[in-house]
Order: structure tokens, then C-alpha cells, then sequence
């Protein structure tokens, strides 16, 4: 198709393909070399340098439109937009004279709310991503395609660090006045996704909708539940439930006629996959699916325990490899949240029940461990807080998602559980992770309303409710202290983590009394 880029000032390429297929793309991006296939089709590319996000190269032109409407701070940087017009110059004569590779589709499946986006690449491999990560367009649609947002990916230009007036050889940019998002230096395909998430996340609010860093599936009975979590906390995992049919496993939104998906694929972490107990996400990985930084044997046969290149390889595929999905990428509004957290300190409860304060009080805490290789520059598990599960993404400041969040739970009376997928008795190097079967014993028992009428206790230090008894889970793990041999050790770690709470919060202005003291008490006290 001879599609015209001279409008956002890409000019004189070699070739422009358009929306290709599956195949047509994976035989391009074999030919250019960026990948080979796996014994299963698969196509496994190896991203270099950059193997997950790089936080520190994310920037947000700073405009007048928008300048008093972002949360601006170490995750949301400004970048001057003199800066951004010389990168932009730069980055399309790069272009000229290449093949580039476009998507056209969608971000979000309720129509009112879509956003139409063009996806410029310099690899095929990129293009593959999008195409199985975003929502794919009818030949209807790319008949009068209007794009509202584009991305330009040119991982092979490299920035020049400080002396081009940023931090490194790579960057991201977001431009809401131009409608432009510049990625070089990275091949890196998370950053495409995570941007266009971010773009999201700043637009929707304005329009009474909650943008979501979670994942979400629906019940027979028609009953939805999200799970928020970063990466590494089962989000993915846990939410692909052979029970339930899966909406989607990172990005929603939630507006007054339901939930719906930003996306029309997955993006899962695929270290140390058991084919037995992560099936779903296994079974996906075959010819159409890109696989990064994943290590292949001999027969080409991945091996998932290997972390020759990163601890954070990941597998990118279309739902409609997972068995159970809601085609519509649809539901109703929910009527279970889950926040996941992995708890290095081994202090949190397996899982609790939170009161809208206490909700709206974790939601912006956003506590977790992060886990080695999510991030460059993070080699083992690592405490930290991330506002609304996915601070990163979150351009606006997180009183406003907390606050529509908070509407939404008392609107629809949904409840609310707190699980730990980290560490009990002793913590992270001394004691033993949650297991999976356990976690999801929880969730499901949560999903299914059997911790509605059962007796619970307050944690003392935490303040939330942990329930004394849970199908098929061992009771003694419920309340963390039990799992302790010493007693006293486990009340200080507490207490320790408990204030690392309360100094994270601290930061957050003009907060409703009461979901300050829904927080946890930093004084340790006697257990009943």
C-alpha cells in the first residue's frame, strides 16, 4: 500500500509496509536478521543493551497545555520541547531511504474511548510486536484510518547521551502537542507499549475514566475481577485462570458501562516457566509469538531457567492464543480488585481484605518488590513504591486515580484484597515464597465470595483484615508472624516496613484524613 509519511515528516523511504501479515513480517524480520525461530515458530530476537525499561530515558515535553496537568518528578521528566524538535529532526532522516514497517490499530476495546494510533518501525520484529499487542484494525477501518497518536521506533539511532542534552544513547519522548512518540536507542519492544499506556493514562481521566496497570478476567457468571500488580507479582499468571475467561493481562480502563482492555495481546514474563503450572501462557508461545532475550538450546528449544541476557524475558502474543478469552475484551464493572504485591520483608499478610480508605491508601502506595531484571540497573529483588501499581505510566498525580477508584468502589460495592505472592517466615534469602498453589487458592476463594462470612483479625501493625481460615490454604500462614520462629525479629521488620510506608506517603498532599490513618501503625503493639 503506498502510504504517505511526509505529514509527520518522514520522507523518501525505501518501502512503507503497511499492516502486513503474521508471516510477511516474521520472514522479514528473518531475512533482515533481527530473529530466528524457535522449534515452535516462535520468533526469538535478542534486544542488546537495553533488555527491559530505562526509566531514566523517558521524557515528557513540557508545554503549556499540559504543564500544570502532570505530576512532574524523578518518573515523569521534562524534557524542553527545543530539545525534542532536533531529536524528531534527526530521528526521520535516519528514516530516509529505509524500509519502514507501519501498524495502524487501536488502543482500547469500547469504541467511545478508542484511541487509533500508527506505529512507525524501523524492524519488522517491532511491527510483528505491535500487531499482536495492540488491537488490530477491520479492512474497514483502514479505509479512512485517521490516526490520533503515532509512534516512531528507530532503535539503530543512537543519541549522543549529554552532549545531545539527555541521559544516555536512548530515549523515549512524548509529545501531546505534536501527538508524537520518539523511541530510539532501544530495541526494547516494551517501550512502545508502555508509552502508548502512558498516553492513556493522561487522556482517559479527563473524560471520568480510571486507566488501570492491571490485568482482568470474567467469571461464567459473568463477574469481573482485576488484578493490579507490578511486574514480577503473578498479574499475568494469575489472571490467565482456565476457570475464568481472560480480558486482558496489563492495561484497562474502567468507565460507567464496565472495564475494557487497552490491548489486543500479552506481554508475559517468561523466566523460569513451568509448562504445568503457567499452561496457558506456555501453550501461546508458537509461530506468531516474538520472544525477547530468550536463551534457545541447540534444537532451538528455549530455555526458560537461563538468565544468559536478562531475568526479564518475555513473550509477546495475540489473546486469541489463549484458550479462555472474552473475545469483546469487555466486562461488567468489577466485583473483586486484587492488589498483588511480592514482599521481600516477608511481613505482609498472605492476603487481606481492605476497606475503601485502606484501598485508596495501598492503590497509592503501590507497594512491591522489584524484581531483577525488570528495570536496567536492578539485579536482585529490591523494596520500593510505585503509585497506583504502575507509577511510571501515571503522568497525572495519583490523587486523581485514587480518587476515581474510590468512587467506583463505594458505586459498585466492590471488594477489595490485599495478596502477597513474596516471601513468609523470614523473608527473601531466609524463608520460602508464597506458593503458587496457595495464591491462587486465595484468589480464587476471594473471586468466588467464600471470605465474605468468615471471621477475620486486624494485623496490629498493617491494619488490615487478615482472615482466620481460607479453602485450601494452611491457616498458620494467614497471619506472616505465625511463619516466624523469632517472634520479635518478625515485629521489628514490621514496624520497619510500616514506617517506610508512612515516609513513602508523606509525599502525597492535601489527603482525606481517613485514608491516612487507614495506613499502617508504626509502634509495635501486642497481638490478641
Amino acid at each position: 500500500m503506498n502510504l504517505k509519511l511526509e505529514y509527520i515528516n518522514i520522507k523518501n523511504c525505501k518501502n512503507v509496509y503497511r499492516n502486513l501479515t503474521v508471516s510477511e513480517l516474521t520472514e522479514f524480520a528473518i531475512k533482515r536478521e533481527e530473529g530466528i525461530l524457535s522449534d515452535k515458530g516462535a520468533l526469538v530476537v535478542n534486544t542488546g543493551k537495553y533488555t527491559g525499561r530505562s526509566p531514566k530515558d523517558r521524557f515528557i515535553v513540557k508545554q503549556s497545555s499540559i504543564e500544570n496537568k502532570v505530576n512532574w518528578g524523578d518518573t515523569n521528566l521534562p524534557i524542553d520541547e527545543i530539545v525534542f524538535d532536533r531529536f524528531y529532526k534527526k530521528v526521520t532522516e535516519y528514516l530516509e531511504n529505509k524500509n519502514v514497517f507501519v501498524f495502524d490499530g487501536f488502543v482500547g476495546a469500547m469504541k467511545e474511548y478508542n484511541l487509533p494510533i500508527r506505529v512507525v518501525c524501523e524492524n519488522a520484529s517491532q511491527a510483528l510486536f505491535s500487531n499482536q499487542l495492540f488491537r488490530k484494525p477491520s479492512l474497514e477501518d483502514l479505509e479512512d484510518f485517521r490516526p490520533q497518536f503515532h509512534v516512531i521506533s528507530a532503535p539503530g539511532f543512537k543519541a549522543k547521551g549529554k552532549e545531545d542534552g539527555i541521559n544516555s544513547e536512548a530515549f523515549i519522548m512524548i509529545n501531546f502537542d505534536k501527538k508524537v512518540i520518539l523511541i530510539g536507542g532501544t530495541q526494547y519492544s516494551g517501550e512502545i507499549k508502555k508509552s502508548i499506556f502512558s498516553v492513556m493514562n493522561f487522556l482517559l481521566p479527563k473524560k471520568g475514566v480510571l486507566p488501570m496497570h492491571c490485568s482482568a478476567n470474567i467469571g461464567e457468571d459473568k463477574k469481573t475481577a482485576v488484578f493490579f500488580g507490578l511486574s514480577g507479582t503473578g498479574k499475568t499468571t494469575l489472571s490467565a485462570d482456565p476457570e475464568r475467561k481472560l480480558i486482558g493481562d496489563d492495561e484497562h480502563a474502567w468507565c460507567n458501562d464496565g472495564i475494557f482492555n487497552f490491548e489486543g495481546g500479552c506481554y508475559a514474563k517468561t523466566i523460569k516457566l513451568d509448562k504445568e503450572k503457567e499452561y496457558e501462557i506456555y501453550n501461546a508461545i508458537k509461530f506468531g509469538t516474538m520472544l525477547e532475550n530468550v536463551v534457545l538450546d541447540e534444537n532451538r528449544q528455549p530455555d526458560y531457567n537461563s538468565n544468559k541476557y536478562t531475568e526479564n524475558t518475555r513473550a509477546a502474543y495475540p489473546l486469541e492464543y489463549v484458550d479462555n478469552i472474552e473475545k469483546s475484551g469487555i466486562g461488567e464493572s468489577p466485583n473483586t480488585i486484587i492488589f498483588l504485591t511480592a514482599d521481600a520483608f516477608g511481613v505482609m499478610p498472605a492476603i487481606s481484605k481492605l476497606s475503601k480508605e485502606a484501598a485508596m491508601y495501598h492503590f497509592m502506595s503501590g507497594y512491591t518488590s522489584k524484581v531483577a531484571g525488570t528495570e536496567r540497573g536492578i539485579n536482585e529483588p529490591k523494596a520500593t513504591f510505585s503509585a497506583c501499581f504502575g507509577e511510571p505510566f501515571m503522568l497525572m498525580n495519583p490523587s486523581v486515580y485514587a480518587e476515581l477508584l474510590g468512587e467506583r468502589i463505594d458505586k459498585y460495592n466492590t471488594e477489595v484484597y490485599l495478596v502477597n505472592t513474596g516471601w513468609l517466615n523470614g523473608g527473601y534469602g531466609k524463608g520460602n515464597r508464597i506458593k503458587l498453589s496457595y495464591t491462587r487458592a486465595m484468589v480464587k476463594a476471594a473471586l468466588e465470595g467464600r471470605l465474605k462470612n468468615v471471621e477475620y483479625s486486624e494485623h496490629p501493625i498493617f491494619k488490615v483484615l487478615m482472615p482466620l481460615e481460607c479453602p485450601g490454604v494452611p491457616s498458620e500462614i494467614l497471619n506472616p508472624r505465625n511463619t516466624w520462629k523469632d517472634k520479635e525479629e518478625y515485629d521489628c521488620k514490621a514496624v520497619n516496613l510500616a514506617e517506610k510506608f508512612k515516609e513513602n506517603f508523606t509525599k502525597f498532599k492535601n489527603v482525606a484524613k481517613e485514608i491516612i490513618e487507614a495506613g499502617p501503625e508504626t509502634k509495635i503493639v501486642e497481638y490478641a
